[in-house]
């Protein structure tokens, strides 16, 4: 494992541990202000006097250990200060305003800007591995990101914090444990990695791994402990044959041993399936050089002395990961016919790796500027741009767990410039994230030189290249998730901004035209558009058609707003009629519908109807079987109207629906081989059961018909199905039937 240094163990007192942080910092080659930093010591050392850690220890011993961490990292004076001080204004008495008459503005800054990242917190995943994003404002995120944009420092001062409460997080209960460390793991390890710290990446995630699954990591370090000696012996001796023969090829280089933190060894095992004795990187090295030039040369040397295992070479120099990291990573059948894993990069390559924007941080005194920093605070500052783009906090948390948090693909253009972009992306994605014209504009793409669809997902390696029109403009079905164009809330923001843009009674009248052919393939014709519109908000259905039209509002919101809308009758009680109660139905209609003023009655799904959550319905009461639900459209409910009021009573669907309901779909498209199996699949795939087809096909025009029985489980379910199915090929129209 490749862990931070810790510097020394806990001394008796808060002295003689920061003395060992500056005899540390005496050895070292990192300029430090001592008189400076005894100052912020003695400070934080006075401010915390008396309050001791779940450890039992004092708790300025916590803020020493983040110093010494900090100095690890080779940062400045005012970072260390920092360090020290970082927890005063939170937990103690002490106020801004005197920590800036006492150690001046720029110290004050880190604090407060290291104070302010526990937003962070509203982000934490629970424990079931998902992030939370309620209460979360998005004017706090954004400040969070403009103090790391201005001053790389302070996130990685709040990383040096991290890191040490993991190491003493065995004084907490197990259920804080496994929330701190799920954090740690969803949160601060994916940060580290994206600027590149890789020293506190891998120490962070290895603590979450022990803590999140000890049986697992406690298994691999077994594994690993049992075999060291001999693991050793055999990696001294390949060492020993690379440096010679790196010598005689007159190549300047240093080799040395590398070994492999657990957690990446487990999630190699888990992603490629492999035991531990099957993986090929337990056993490494890593060859250091002076010139990139050498990097090749080495590999050529490397590959003459053993055979190289085929799909097991990766050239991130010429392909740098997302966080430039840059290295060339091979394996090979060493001696004994053993494999292992050799790395080869220059010393500022190993340098950028093992502490990213830290290896390039520019003191006040001055210094030359490195494209690698540069690009990732270029990478922070465009996290910035996006408060014009996004229209809620939700919107912006989403887009910056997708650029920090989620895994990546490497793609490149015609031209062969790589596009970093989150797992998942499509085409279209890349066409906007190229530029908003071309992705506007797009109408096609190629992958590899193949045509491919919009909704095709990007894998790293592929060259795409867009087609696009002249004067295009997107369509509104790219911002429906259900059809899967888009997967990234980068490209989506920029269709919603693009719509935006467009004429307010263009937008209206777009926006009508949606909701109502959005009605009519769900076969939802009384539900009224003030309903709706209140739902969303709004005073007024125009308002409602409006964001519609932008985008703001989608397919798959409004089949959700109408399950919830529907059944809740406006229809008042007369007068004279006792106080209803609400009594929910067994057996059949248990759980899903409500009645008024009955209890423990029979109810069931009217077959001539088939009313589904979302519909408007009512019970009429039959002699033999209980109540049945029909539509309120239902022709035979027009003539029980008439015929026998006094058997209809007033039923509304519950929120919590549990139970499938048949419903029947009507396709419209030419005749073409496989569209019935395109279909199935389609229904498999969400979890539709298919009770029944049948199909027709007219011979004179092509065309064929198709009505399918589904299970389905509310209207939103059909709303997506539907969805998918109009984009399949040849595919004219599909809609419910009004039975």
């Amino acid at each position: 494992m490749v862990y931070v240094e810790a510097i020394t163990d806990v001394h008796d007192t808060p002295q003689e541990r920061f003395d060992a942080l500056l005899e540390k910092i005496k050895s070292s080659h990192v300029h430090v202000d001592l008189d400076a930093l005894y100052e912020a010591f003695k400070f934080a050392d006075e401010a915390h006097e008396g309050q001791v850690r779940a450890s039992g220890e004092p708790y300025v011993f916590h803020v020493i250990s983040v110093a010494e961490i900090l100095l690890t990292l080779n940062l400045d004076t005012p970072s260390l200060m920092t360090g020290l001080l970082h927890d005063v204004v939170e937990d103690t008495d002490v106020t801004l305003a005197q920590l800036e008459k006492k150690f001046g503005k720029e110290v004050t800054t880190l604090v407060d800007s290291v104070t302010k990242m526990k937003v962070f917190a509203t982000l934490k995943p629970n424990l079931n591995g998902t992030i939370k994003k309620e209460g979360l404002k998005a004017e706090n995120l954004r400040k969070l990101l403009l103090a790391m944009a201005e001053d790389v420092r302070v996130v990685m001062i709040k990383l040096a914090d991290r890191l040490h409460n993991m190491r003493t997080l065995d004084s907490l209960s197990p259920r804080k444990q496994k929330i701190i460390a799920n954090e740690t793991a969803e949160i601060y390890a994916p940060l580290a990695n994206r600027l590149g710290i890789w020293q506190l990446k891998w120490e962070l995630e290895d603590l979450a791994f022990r803590f999140l699954d000890e049986y697992n990591y406690k298994k691999i370090a077994r594994y690993l402990a049992e075999r060291k000696i001999d693991r050793d012996k055999y990696i001294d001796d390949v060492v020993g044959v690379i440096q010679d023969n790196l010598t005689e090829n007159h190549i300047e280089g240093e080799v040395t041993g590398r070994s492999k933190h657990i957690y990446s060894i487990w999630k190699k095992m888990q992603r490629k399936n492999l035991g531990f004795h099957q993986l090929y990187d337990l056993r490494a090295v890593r060859i250091h050089v002076d010139k990139l030039k050498d990097c090749y040369h080495a590999l050529g040397v490397v590959h003459t002395i053993w055979r190289h295992i085929p799909y097991e070479f990766d050239d991130y120099i010429a392909t740098p990961k997302e966080n430039n990291y840059q290295s060339i990573h091979t394996a090979i059948v060493g001696p004994q016919g053993k494999t292992l894993e050799i790395q080869i990069r220059t010393y500022d390559m190993h340098k950028h790796a093992e502490y990213g924007v830290a290896a390039h941080w520019r003191y006040k005194e001055g210094g030359k500027q490195n494209g690698h920093y540069e690009q990732k605070i270029a990478w922070l500052r465009q996290l910035l741009e996006w408060k014009d783009e996004e229209k809620d906090a939700g919107d912006f948390i989403d887009r910056f767990k997708s650029e920090v948090f989620q895994d990546r693909v490497y793609v490149m253009t015609p031209e062969g410039e790589i596009i970093d972009m989150p797992q998942g992306a499509t085409p279209l994605d890349f066409a906007f994230y190229v530029h908003t014209e071309v992705g506007a504009c797009c109408r096609g793409a190629k992958v590899n030189g193949k045509m491919v669809p919009l909704t095709y997902e990007l894998k790293s390696g592929e060259q795409v290249h867009i087609l696009t029109t002249k004067n295009g403009s997107p369509s509104r079905d790219w911002l429906n998730p259900q059809l899967g164009y888009l997967k990234t809330s980068r490209a989506r923001a920029k269709v919603r901004h693009w719509f935006k843009q467009q004429n307010h009674d263009q937008n209206l009248l777009a926006g009508r035209e949606v909701l109502e052919k959005e009605l009519h393939r769900l076969g939802i014709a009384n539900i009224s558009h003030d309903k709706l519109a209140k739902h969303f908000h709004f005073d007024e259905t125009a308002h409602l058609f409006t964001e519609i039209g932008r985008g703001e509002i989608t397919t798959g919101q409004i089949a959700s707003s109408i399950q919830e809308l529907g059944g809740h009758s406006d229809r008042k009680a007369p007068i004279d009629e006792p106080v209803q109660q609400t009594i929910e139905l067994l057996p059949q209609g248990s759980g899903d519908v409500t009645i008024y003023g009955v209890d423990n009655i029979l109810t069931q799904i009217a077959q001539c109807c088939k009313p589904v959550p979302g519909d408007d319905i009512i019970g009429f009461v039959t002699k033999t079987r209980g109540i049945t639900i029909h539509r309120s459209d239902c022709h035979n409910m027009q003539q029980a109207m008439e015929e026998n009021s006094d058997r209809l009573t007033e039923v509304e669907w519950n929120h919590e629906v549990n139970q499938c309901y048949t419903v029947t779909i009507e396709l419209i498209a030419m005749d073409r081989q496989g569209l019935l199996r395109d279909i199935t699949a389609i229904l498999a795939n969400i979890e539709i059961n298919v009770l029944g087809v049948n199909t027709s096909t007219n011979k004179s025009d092509y065309s064929a018909r198709m009505r399918l029985s589904l299970e389905i489980a509310g209207i939103a379910q059909l709303s997506r199905a539907l969805n998918r199915i109009s984009q399949l090929s040849n595919v004219i129209e599909v809609y419910r039937i009004r039975e």
